[in-house]
C-alpha cells in the first residue's frame, strides 16, 4: 500500500537533522510531560519514534484518502449556500479522516490536547499532505494560526480556543481587503469597542480569505479611528459561533480548487482582542505571516515531489523511436534538475524550520517557565535572526521551484500533459499561486535585501562553508562552492559600487537567487556526504546548475550600466 511518507526516505533523513537533539530538548522541557501524559516521549529516541509514527499515519492518509479524493475535489470545489461556504464532499472526508487520526493542533502543548510537535515535523506533515492535494493542505495547515493565539493571547483565550483546534476545528487569517493586498497598512475594517456588550465589534469587508468560513478567525482590523497606517491596527479573534460574518462570494480560481477563497462581510460581529491594541500589524501579523510562509514552502516542496513522481513514472513507461523517453538525454536532464531542485529546496525548508524551532522554543520557555540564561538569550537572538533571514529564501525559492517542476512535468508528458485527464495539469494550475500568496517572490526579495546589503548572508555562507566537511569523492563540489562564494562576494561589491538604491533594487533578484543557490548548494552537499545513496546525484546536478547560474548573474552585475536602467515613471 502506498504511503507518501515511507515512499520517500529523503523526508525521514531530515529527522536526523544536526539541530534535532537541541530542538527536542527545548520542546520537551526535560521530558516533564511523561509524568502526566502516557503518550509523551521519555527521551530523544522516543521522541523521534513518535514523530515517525505520526508521519507514517499521515503518509497513509495522504496516499490512500486525500490523493484519491483530489480529482473529485478539483472538479467540485466549494459551494456558496445562503451566506455559508460548503466544502466539496470529498474535502469533508479528508477533514474527517485527519480529525480521527488526531492530526489537528499538532504543534500545541499536550495540556491543551495537542501533540507538541516541533515546526520541523509540522513542515514534514505539510509536505506530505500537499503532495496529495495542495488545496487541502491549505485548509489543514491553517491550524498553525493557533500558534499566534498561543503566543500572544491570554491564558483564558488559550483554554477557550486551543482545545477546539486540537479537536479539528478550522482556522483562517483574515488580513486582505479590496484596497489592502500586500500593503496591509491600508486595512480599514473597523473595530469599535461596545461598552454595553463589553466586547469589540467588527464591520467591513475582507477579500481573498483562504478558508474564509472557518470556525475560528484571526482578524486584522483598525481599532484606532482616524489612523491610516499600521500603528492603528490590532488583532482580533472572531468565533463563527457568535455570528455576524457572512460569505458574500467564493472566488473561481485557476487552481487549488478545494481551498475556498472567500469574500467576507463583517456586520457588527462580536470579537475579542488578541494581545494589545496597535500591535496587530507591527508584531502579530509578522509572526503569523512568517509561519504561513514556511507553510507555503512546505506546500511547494510537496507539490514538487508529486510533479517529479508523475514525470518520472511517465518517462519510464512512454516509448518513442523504440526507446523509453527517460533514455533520451534531454528528458533525463530535465528529470535530474527537477530532483535536484526538490532535494535542495527540501534541505532549505527543514534548515529554516529548525532555526524557527529553536528560537520559538526559547521564547516559550521564557514566557511560560523561567528566565533564560545569558547564553540562552544569545542563542535565541542568533536563531531568530537566522529564521528571519532564511524564511524569505525558503518560501521564495521553493515556490518558484514548484512552478518550474510542475511546468517540466507537463513537458515530460508532451501533448498528454496538456490533457485534463493527467494529474500534471492540476499540479501546474495549483502551483501558480505559491509564488503569489503570503507574499510574492518579489516581496521575499525585498525581505531578504537587507541581509544581502549588510553582509549577513555572506557571513552565514562563509560560516556554513567553513563547517562543510566532505569526503574526497565530493571535494570537487566543495571547491566549486568556494568559487561560487568568490563570485557572489564580487557581485555584491559591484552592485554596491554604484551607490544607488535604485540600482540595488533592480539587481536584488539576481543577488537573492545567488544567495539561495549558494546556501542550498552547501546544504545538499552536506546531506550527500551523510547519505550519498539518497542525495549524491542531486548534489552533483544542483551544484553544477547553481554554478552555471551564479556565473551568469555575477557577469550581469559586473557589467551592469546604470544608464541602461529602464524607467517607466513617466508612462
Amino acid at each position: 500500500m502506498a504511503n507518501y511518507y515511507t515512499d520517500h526516505p529523503e523526508i525521514a533523513f531530515h529527522l536526523n537533522h544536526p539541530l534535532m537533539g537541541r530542538i527536542v530538548e527545548l520542546r520537551e522541557k526535560g521530558f516533564a510531560d511523561k509524568d502526566t501524559f502516557d503518550y509523551a516521549p521519555v527521551d530523544l529516541a522516543d521522541a523521534i519514534d513518535n514523530y515517525r509514527q505520526v508521519l507514517d499515519i499521515t503518509g497513509d492518509i495522504a496516499a490512500n484518502i486525500i490523493a484519491p479524493n483530489s480529482e473529485s475535489v478539483d472538479l467540485e470545489g466549494p459551494h456558496l449556500d445562503n451566506g455559508r461556504m460548503r466544502y466539496a464532499s470529498k474535502t469533508v472526508e479528508n477533514i474527517d479522516a485527519t480529525r480521527k487520526a488526531g492530526l489537528w493542533g499538532v504543534s500545541m502543548p499536550r495540556r491543551y490536547g495537542g501533540l507538541n510537535l516541533p515546526n520541523l515535523v509540522f513542515s514534514m506533515l505539510s509536505e506530505v499532505i500537499a503532495a496529495a492535494d495542495a488545496g487541502f493542505q491549505n485548509i489543514w495547515s491553517l491550524q498553525s494560526c493557533i500558534d499566534t493565539l498561543y503566543e500572544f493571547g491570554s491564558e483564558e483565550q488559550r483554554q477557550k480556543y486551543i482545545p477546539r483546534v486540537c479537536a479539528g476545528e478550522t482556522m483562517s487569517m483574515d488580513l486582505t481587503e479590496p484596497d489592502a493586498g500586500s500593503d496591509l497598512q491600508r486595512v480599514m475594517l473597523r473595530a469599535t469597542y461596545d461598552e454595553a456588550g463589553q466586547c469589540w465589534r467588527l464591520n467591513g469587508v475582507k477579500r481573498f480569505i483562504t478558508n474564509g468560513d472557518s470556525d475560528i478567525h484571526l482578524v486584522l482590523a483598525r481599532s484606532e479611528q482616524g489612523t491610516k497606517d499600521g500603528r492603528g491596527l490590532s488583532m482580533f479573534i472572531y468565533d463563527k459561533r457568535q455570528g455576524g460574518v457572512n460569505v458574500r462570494h467564493i472566488e473561481h480560481k485557476l487552481g487549488i480548487h478545494g481551498s475556498p477563497t472567500c469574500e467576507l462581510t463583517y456586520k457588527n460581529a462580536k470579537a475579542e482582542l488578541c494581545g494589545s491594541t496597535r500591535m496587530g500589524l507591527i508584531k502579530y501579523v509578522m509572526a503569523l505571516m512568517n509561519g504561513a510562509r514556511l507553510g507555503i514552502a512546505a506546500q511547494s516542496v510537496g507539490l514538487s515531489q508529486e510533479a517529479y513522481n508523475e514525470a518520472l513514472a511517465y518517462a519510464r513507461e512512454r516509448q518513442q523511436f523504440g526507446k523509453r523517453i527517460i533514455e533520451f538525454p534531454a528528458v533525463f536532464d530535465m528529470l535530474s534538475r527537477m530532483k535536484a531542485k526538490l532535494d535542495a529546496g527540501r534541505a532549505m525548508l527543514y534548515q529554516t524550520a529548525a532555526y524557527v524551532d529553536i528560537y520559538k522554543c526559547l521564547e516559550d520557555i521564557e514566557r511560560t517557565d523561567r528566565k533564560l540564561t545569558p547564553e540562552e538569550k544569545q542563542e535565541m537572538k542568533r536563531y531568530q535572526r537566522l529564521a528571519d533571514a532564511f524564511t524569505p529564501l525558503a518560501k521564495g525559492m521553493n515556490s518558484e521551484y514548484a512552478n518550474q517542476n510542475a511546468y517540466d512535468a507537463i513537458s515530460v508528458h508532451g501533448g498528454s500533459g496538456f490533457i485534463m485527464e493527467y494529474k500534471c495539469q492540476r499540479l501546474y494550475r495549483d502551483a501558480r499561486i505559491f509564488s503569489i500568496y503570503e507574499g510574492t517572490t518579489q516581496l521575499q526579495v525585498v525581505a531578504a535585501a537587507r541581509y544581502i546589503s549588510n553582509g549577513t548572508y555572506l557571513q552565514y555562507v562563509n560560516e556554513m562553508y567553513a563547517s562543510l566537511a566532505v569526503g574526497e569523492e565530493r571535494k570537487e563540489l566543495h571547491d566549486i562552492i568556494g568559487q561560487m562564494i568568490v563570485l557572489y562576494e564580487r557581485a555584491i561589491e559591484n552592485v554596491k559600487k554604484h551607490d544607488s538604491q535604485e540600482v540595488f533594487d533592480f539587481l536584488a533578484r539576481r543577488l537573492y537567487d545567488m544567495t539561495a543557490e549558494l546556501i542550498m548548494s552547501i546544504l545538499i552537499v552536506r546531506d550527500a556526504d551523510k547519505a550519498p545513496q539518497l542525495f549524491d546525484k542531486s548534489a552533483r546536478v544542483y551544484v553544477q546548475m547553481a554554478y552555471e547560474n551564479i556565473i551568469g548573474r555575477a557577469c550581469y552585475c559586473g557589467a551592469f550600466n546604470p544608464t541602461s536602467l529602464p524607467s517607466f515613471k513617466a508612462e
